[in-house]
């Protein structure tokens, strides 16, 4: 098998791995795994410590209410509703929205068909069409094509989910007119349309949109704080009024109400007001990481990142879990999106001069 010790790559023919010799640990890891790694700084714990709290499950939590009118405000819809996930506001969406045995317009690299554990099927008993192409978009033409007819033998299409940015496709984005005819193209159809926005923030700072523009396009939107906006907890799933008080029931049998919640509602109004412009700052961080990954010659592909993912493939025959084993004893750890796919995401959390280690040991690794 193929594996690297050190900064060589090596043949090696039996399964023993890199050993024999003394490894030091780096004194702190730089985690570029995924921007779900950032834990609250100094001042957003001060904004969690001095919040004021009650029982969100009883609907007297300031905090929490406070951060969902807002939230609700800054995308231009009426309502707003506080989450432990994003998968659990994926999943609420989907099942406002459609009945059992629907049908769900997805790309094939979407979160909700691909880690959610099968929860489409599980909670709400529909089924994914999957449409789009290699880098989590797709086209008028790719849903329309997907819309079945009203025909007894089809599954009704109910529902057009999108993701903005795209996991998979290596954070990319959808422009705001693709997104516009995309959207009417579903309604004019009869079908709801939901965003997975996890990202939508790193979306919206690296073209610089509106988020009401937003609300103006989708029946509910999922937002994620735990990301890039460097919250500990929390998504939100937005939406009309009239779909709230049956969303909030979904929540509870999902198990999603939370008590004194407004502790992590304080960090999500924290990173609202303060977060969002520091965003570009994570993409350049991802360009010069691409920048050093294209300078390598045991690199086949780097997929241009948009915002602040890096998707990558090392050349054939190289061992990816050797890789991502030799990185992590550098220091460096990273996360593998199935065969063939490595991808370093940046955030708050790592420093220009952790980059910048970054790129040298790339860079240095020689075959």
């Amino acid at each position: 098998m193929r594996f690297f010790d050190g900064n060589d790559f090596h043949l090696r023919r039996d399964n023993a791995g890199p050993s024999g010799h003394h490894k030091i640990k780096p004194a702190k890891m730089i985690d570029l795994r995924s921007d779900t790694v950032t834990r609250p700084d100094a001042a957003m714990w001060a904004a969690m410590a001095a919040a004021k709290v009650g029982d969100d499950v009883l609907g007297d939590d300031p905090t929490v209410l406070e951060l969902e009118a807002r939230m609700a405000a800054h995308f231009g819809m009426e309502a707003a509703i506080f989450c432990p996930s994003g998968t659990m506001t994926n999943q609420i969406a989907i099942k406002l929205l459609t009945k059992p045995g629907d049908e769900v317009i997805c790309h094939h690299y979407a979160h909700i068909y691909n880690y959610e554990g099968g929860a489409m099927g599980f909670n709400s008993g529909v089924q994914a069409k999957l449409v789009g192409d290699a880098f989590g978009r797709m086209t008028v033409a790719d849903v329309q094509a997907a819309i079945n007819p009203d025909d007894v033998h089809a599954a009704h299409t109910a529902l057009l989910a999108l993701e903005n940015t795209s996991n998979k496709g290596g954070g990319t984005c959808f422009q705001l007119d693709a997104l516009r005819e995309l959207s009417e193209t579903a309604r004019a159809k009869g079908l709801a349309v939901h965003l997975d926005g996890a990202r939508v923030w790193n979306a919206m700072a690296a073209h610089n949109e509106d988020p009401k523009l937003y609300g103006q396009m989708f029946d509910t939107i999922s937002v994620c704080m735990s990301k890039g906006m460097g919250c500990p907890v929390g998504s939100l799933l937005l939406l009309p009024k009239d779909l709230e008080k049956e969303a909030r029931r979904i929540r509870k049998k999902l198990g999603g109400g939370m008590r004194q919640s407004g502790f992590l509602a304080a960090s999500a109004i924290y990173a609202l007001e303060n977060r969002f412009p520091l965003l570009a700052a994570d993409h350049q961080k991802a360009k010069q990481l691409a920048m050093a990954l294209q300078q390598c010659d045991y690199i086949s592909e780097v997929v241009p990142p948009e915002t602040n993912i890096v998707i990558f493939k090392l050349r054939n025959g190289l061992d990816e879990k050797a890789f991502m084993q030799m990185l992590r004893e550098k220091g460096v750890a990273i996360l593998s999106l199935g065969p063939g796919k490595l991808r370093m995401v940046t955030h708050f959390d790592v420093s220009d001069a952790a980059i910048d280690q970054v790129c040298n040991i790339l860079t240095s690794i020689k075959i």
